[in-house]
C-alpha cells in the first residue's frame, strides 16, 4: 500500500515537472484558465448589474489582456531574454517596424491616464464623430454617429490608439441630449424677411416651450463644468445674405437633440408659408398697381 502511494506521488510529481517545464502546454493552461474566467465572469456581470455593463465588461476584456500578457512574460522569460541578445543588431529594424503598435500603445496608456473621455461618451476624432463603445491597448471603436442629424448612422468604427495622439479628441457628451442646433434657409432676394422675422420668433418659441424650464437648466450646468458662457436657451434668429447676393436666414436652438430635426423641419415650414405669402402679396399688389396705371 505504501508502495503504491508512493508511486502514485512520484508520477504525479514528474508529469507536474513535466508540465512546468512545458512551456508551450503552460501557456495554453494559462490562456484557457483565463478565458474560463472571463467568460463566468461576463455571465455573472449579465446576470447580476443592470447599469453600465459595457464599461464593467471593457474593463475586464482590458484586465485579462494584461494578465495574458503578463504571465506569457513569465513563462517565456528565459526565451525572451535569448531572443532578445540574439536579435540585437536588428533591434532599430524591429522598433521601426512595431512603430504604430507602440503608438498604439502609448495612445492607451494616455487614455487611460488622461481620461479625455468615458465609454457612452459623445466624441469627435479627427473627421469621426461616434460614441465610444470600448477601448483596449490597439484600437478605440466607436459607434458612428450623424452629427448633424444627431442619430447613429448603424456604422461602427475602428479607430487606431495612435490616432488619439496625432488628432484632437472632442468631447461632445452634452449633445447626447441637447444641442445647439444650427441650420439655415436661402432664398432668393425678392422677399424682405424681416417683415415676418416676429412670426418666426413666436413659432420658435412655441415649438421650445415645453422643454424651455428643462433647457435653462441643463445650460446652466453646461455653463458651470465648462465654466464659460454658452448662448441660449432662447432661440436665435439672423438674416445675412449669401456671396451670389441671395437671403439667408440663420437659425439657432438650444433644443433635445431628438427633436432637434423635427423642429427644423417645422420652422422650415413656417419659413416658406411667410415667405410664400409674402411673395404672392408683392405679385398680387404689382397687378393692382399695373391696373390702376392703365385705368
Amino acid at each position: 500500500m505504501f508502495e503504491t502511494l508512493s508511486f502514485i506521488n512520484l508520477t504525479a510529481t514528474r508529469i507536474f515537472h513535466v508540465l512546468i517545464s512545458n512551456q508551450i502546454v503552460l501557456t495554453i493552461i494559462l490562456i484557457s484558465f483565463v478565458m474560463l474566467s472571463k467568460f463566468l465572469l461576463v455571465k455573472l456581470i449579465h446576470k447580476k448589474e443592470k447599469q453600465n455593463k459595457r464599461l464593467k465588461i471593457n474593463m475586464l476584456d482590458n484586465a485579462v489582456t494584461v494578465l495574458i500578457l503578463i504571465g506569457i512574460f513569465n513563462i517565456w522569460a528565459v526565451e525572451f531574454q535569448k531572443f532578445a541578445i540574439s536579435i540585437a543588431a536588428f533591434t532599430v529594424a524591429i522598433v521601426i517596424a512595431t512603430k504604430e503598435f507602440i503608438q498604439c500603445f502609448i495612445g492607451f496608456l494616455y487614455i487611460i491616464s488622461s481620461r479625455p473621455f468615458r465609454i457612452g461618451d459623445w466624441i469627435q476624432v479627427g473627421d469621426d464623430y461616434g460614441e465610444v463603445h470600448s477601448n483596449d491597448w490597439a484600437k478605440l471603436t466607436l459607434l458612428e454617429v450623424d452629427i448633424d442629424a444627431y442619430e447613429y448612422t448603424g456604422k461602427t468604427l475602428y479607430l487606431p490608439n495612435s490616432k488619439l495622439i496625432t488628432a484632437s479628441i472632442k468631447n461632445l457628451n452634452f449633445l447626447k441630449r441637447y444641442a445647439m442646433h444650427h441650420f439655415t434657409i436661402t432664398r432668393d432676394a425678392s422677399v424682405n424677411p424681416f417683415i415676418f422675422l416676429d412670426g418666426l420668433y413666436t413659432k420658435a418659441y412655441e415649438y421650445c416651450a415645453d422643454f424651455n424650464d428643462v433647457a435653462i437648466r441643463y445650460n446652466q450646468i453646461i455653463e458651470n463644468r465648462l465654466d464659460v458662457n454658452i448662448a441660449g436657451p432662447d432661440p436665435k434668429i439672423q438674416v445675412a445674405t449669401s456671396e451670389v447676393g441671395d437671403t439667408q436666414v440663420l437659425f439657432t436652438i438650444f433644443c433635445p437633440t431628438d427633436r432637434a430635426m423635427d423642429i427644423e423641419q417645422s420652422l422650415t415650414a413656417v419659413f416658406m408659408a411667410f415667405w410664400f405669402e409674402q411673395k404672392q402679396l408683392q405679385e398680387k399688389n404689382i397687378i393692382d398697381d399695373k391696373v390702376e396705371s392703365l385705368t
